[in-house]
């Protein structure tokens, strides 16, 4: 199955110059859904636990932790867990946040996989890798539906094992 064949092209969104990959198109299509959380779900077996980054990695990474009986963990905007956090701030292509972690997710050495749905800049994905090594978590693998290879964030992780279903 093309999984790009169920992603949906929006010009100009978030801002202008943006060519945003809509997956809710790939998550109306039950076929395809299920084929992309078999697919990482492959690619994560071996880990400890799965960790979902906010917002649209939670999709993908439930059903990931789901289907192989797996803890999962929550990485979430700042503010949004209830318990004491690590926090960390980054940049976006088109802005900046902050992620927090509860700081008793991750214990030392456990392999940690991280599921998303999009790497573009490598940002997220290295805020992820700092609050999870912070924590004492070894970084098993990065695995995302889609991959934006113009932007190149996939070099900046060049010392981690990182997986992607689409590339455009």
């Amino acid at each position: 199955m093309k999984l790009e064949n169920f992603i949906r092209n929006i010009p100009n969104f978030p801002k202008d110059g943006i060519m945003f990959k809509d997956i809710t198109t790939l998550l109306a299509n039950p076929e395809a859904f299920s084929e992309s959380v078999d697919m990482i779900s492959e690619l994560v077996k071996d880990a400890d636990k799965i960790i979902w980054l906010d917002a649209r990695g939670f999709i993908f990474a439930r059903a990931v932790a789901y289907k192989l009986k797996k803890p999962l963990i929550l990485i979430r905007k700042k503010w949004k867990l209830p318990y004491k956090t690590i926090d960390i701030s980054y940049d976006l292509e088109y802005g900046s946040d902050s992620f927090s972690i509860h700081i008793d997710s991750v214990n030392p050495w456990e392999k940690i996989a991280i599921v998303d749905d999009l790497l573009a800049t490598w940002w997220t994905a290295k805020a992820a890798i700092d609050l999870i090594e912070k924590s004492g978590g070894i970084v098993e693998s990065l695995n995302f539906l889609i991959q934006l290879k113009e932007l190149n964030g996939i070099a900046k992780l060049e010392w981690y094992k990182v997986n992607t279903l689409i590339e455009y």
